[in-house]
């Protein structure tokens, strides 16, 4: 049986309609344990700059403060010959610092090499159609003309920086659901990420698609109704692709003591080719392969939920989950290289409106669309290197938990004179938050005693 909580706060009307203050006053009454302290909270993380806050507030609905995250920068990035300072937004502990060490370690081996595959986007106007299929394919070579014409209005500025609707098809899928088809368009979208102008096109493809499918001769009447269900973007980009990689001689892999060049780079493989058959595996490795890049997608103002979204689907293609990484020895050089679909845009939405979005685009150079495709595979294999490296030689918890460290200890209230002892001593042992709870336990002590 399953039991339900019994409702003690009654349903509010047209609550994004109060003000700000008013909002946090109900939120207070209703829910906050403390209703002044709760308060307190919130307007602690307002912004002293009242245009500034007004532009937060205005992201979206019912705003009451800002949720901060950190931003940090990690340098020394040889990316195509170019030197770049890559701009990291993320809460993870040892990310920022994993991809400058990954930065730091290719730089005198070449660096990353980076090219953008492909840049096509996709979306769909899914619809019903009860008849003769021979017949809507009649129709549809008959009607995309005008299809193409009737977005002309919405297409023009587009097609001027030399993007635009590539192609539009009609797709047959009454082999996975009854009546079911779908018109299937392709576009460059330059710059932009472009879901509001891919959107704009579809819904007219529908609409010019219905309207025409009422006067087609061919058609019977029932086959004239033609329902449309959707028309809506595709976040599985896998035509929106880009490649990175980095590549040096095998015994130029010396920097881990611990392991010979050549035993370091065979485990290196192997490590790789569990997650290319191992999905339990595979989930991990792919998820740390995507802190680098959410960690710039979100520092630029772009879609995360979107290009994770993608990214899982495009490592499922071929019907299993794998590694989005590879790793080979030819000769005697190692490589190491990624592909990965990437629809990210340096135009419209946050990238002109967040102050921070726009110094991070700077700090790049104000790159292309195709450019920030580049950067953002870049930091994915930077970070799985990382990963992996530490994987195979002292493990991943050593250099985490110490990046962690002061994160255990702001949880203690630990003040700066003890944070300095903390850190000395788990310079030589191992961070563990029952470890560091002990330590700081007799630290405090010792230094009662020494005060008395």
């Amino acid at each position: 049986m399953v039991w339900m909580k019994k409702m003690t706060v009654n349903p509010v009307e047209k609550f994004s309609k109060l003000a700000k203050d008013e909002k946090i006053a109900w939120l207070a009454m209703h829910y906050f344990k403390d209703s002044r302290q709760g308060i307190q909270l919130l307007q602690t993380y307002w912004n002293n700059d009242e245009k500034l806050q007004k532009l937060h507030d205005e992201f979206i609905e019912n705003t009451l403060s800002n949720f901060y995250m950190p931003f940090g920068i990690a340098p020394n990035f040889l990316i195509n010959n170019h030197l770049y300072a890559v701009p990291m937004v993320i809460e993870e502990s040892s990310v920022v610092a994993a991809a400058a060490r990954s930065a730091k370690f290719w730089l005198p081996r070449g660096g990353f090499k980076a090219e953008v595959l492909s840049m096509v986007k996709n979306g769909q106007v899914h619809f019903m159609y009860h008849g003769d299929a021979e017949k809507l394919f009649q129709f549809f070579e008959q009607v995309k003309p005008k299809l193409i014409s009737d977005v002309e209005p919405l297409t023009q500025k587009m097609k001027k920086r030399g993007g635009g609707v590539l192609d539009v098809v009609l797709v047959d899928k009454t082999s996975d659901l009854e009546d079911y088809f779908q018109l299937s368009a392709t576009f460059d979208t330059c710059d932009a990420m472009g879901a509001n102008f891919i959107n704009s096109c579809l819904e007219q493809f529908a609409k010019t698609f219905r309207e025409s499918a009422r006067s087609f001769d061919l058609f019977t009447e029932a086959e004239r109704d033609v329902q449309i269900v959707m028309s809506i973007l595709s976040n599985y980009a896998p035509e929106c692709l880009v490649r990175a990689e980095v590549s040096c001689p095998v015994s130029a892999l010396n920097e881990e003591e611990a392991l010979l060049p050549q035993e370091y780079a065979r485990k290196f493989l192997r490590a790789v080719r569990i997650a290319e058959v191992a999905p339990n595996r595979a989930v991990t490795h792919n998820k740390g392969i995507m802190n680098g890049v959410d960690a710039l997608v979100l520092a630029t103002g772009n879609d995360f939920r979107a290009i994770e979204a993608c990214v899982h689907a495009f490592a499922a293609r071929d019907g299993h989950y794998k590694s989005l990484t590879h790793a080979a020895i030819e000769g005697e050089i190692f490589r190491f290289w990624i592909e990965i679909p990437l629809a990210l845009g340096t135009v419209g939405g946050l990238t002109q409106l967040h102050p921070l979005v726009k110094l991070a685009h700077e700090i790049l150079g104000n790159p292309s669309a195709e450019k920030l495709m580049e950067l953002a595979a870049v930091a994915g294999l930077a970070q799985n290197f990382a990963a992996i490296n530490a994987l195979i030689t002292s493990g991943i918890q050593k250099g985490h938990m110490k990046m962690h460290l002061l994160n255990i200890l702001n949880q203690f209230n630990a003040n700066e004179a003890e944070k300095g002892q903390m850190i000395d001593y788990f310079k030589n042992h191992t961070v563990t938050f029952a470890a560091v709870e002990e330590q700081l336990a007799q630290v405090r002590v010792t230094n009662i005693l020494k005060i008395n």
